[in-house]
């Protein structure tokens, strides 16, 4: 496990002794890609600024385990997936992942490339459908990689297996994508 950037490991040992602010600093530059995990798993907005936020607290409370040395990110995007994952369970809900072109349909018939817009947010529609088909943990595995851009290490640490596994479930999540969206 490689450590984190220098600056991040002197904000850990100041937030562990209490520093706020220093913890503040230190989870902010996370804050973006710990919502979209949150989302992944909850597929819901609301709910996943929930989690994530739970999950700072969680990862304020637990701060003083955290093993100075090791990076903080994947220690991170972990608790979240978890405070998710019980969020999501608890609440019972199973909301569809909605994920829509940034462009309105409207404007891109207006478009001098309206053919070619509208065509490639009618593919990102069906590959998010086809995507929102797979169990849970391919569908997680596959978005940590290729949507979050996120590393095998750091998918093995917001996931909580290890990194083979993150191999072998990316290697069968896109063998199914392959077959579903074919």
């Amino acid at each position: 496990m490689t450590a984190g950037p220098p600056g991040e490991q002197e904000l850990v040992l100041r937030a562990q002794r209490g520093d706020a602010r220093a913890f503040e600093e230190l989870v902010r530059p996370h804050w973006e890609v710990a919502f979209r995990v949150a989302y992944v798993v909850t597929r819901d907005a609301g709910e996943a600024e929930d989690a994530a936020q739970e999950a700072l607290l969680d990862a304020w409370r637990a701060l003083p385990r955290f093993r100075p040395g090791w990076p903080l990110r994947p220690w991170l995007l972990r608790i979240v997936a978890n405070r998710a994952r019980n969020r999501r369970r608890a609440a019972g809900r199973r909301a569809r992942l909605s994920l829509r072109a940034a462009a309105d349909p409207a404007d891109a018939v207006h478009s001098p490339a309206a053919d070619e817009t509208v065509l490639s947010a009618e593919e990102r529609r069906r590959l998010l459908a086809v995507l929102d088909e797979l169990p849970e943990e391919a569908r997680l595995v596959l978005v940590c990689r290729y949507l979050l851009d996120l590393s095998e290490e750091e998918t093995a640490a917001a996931t909580g297996v290890r990194r083979g596994t993150v191999k072998s479930r990316t290697s069968r999540a896109l063998d199914r994508l392959r077959e579903l969206y074919a």
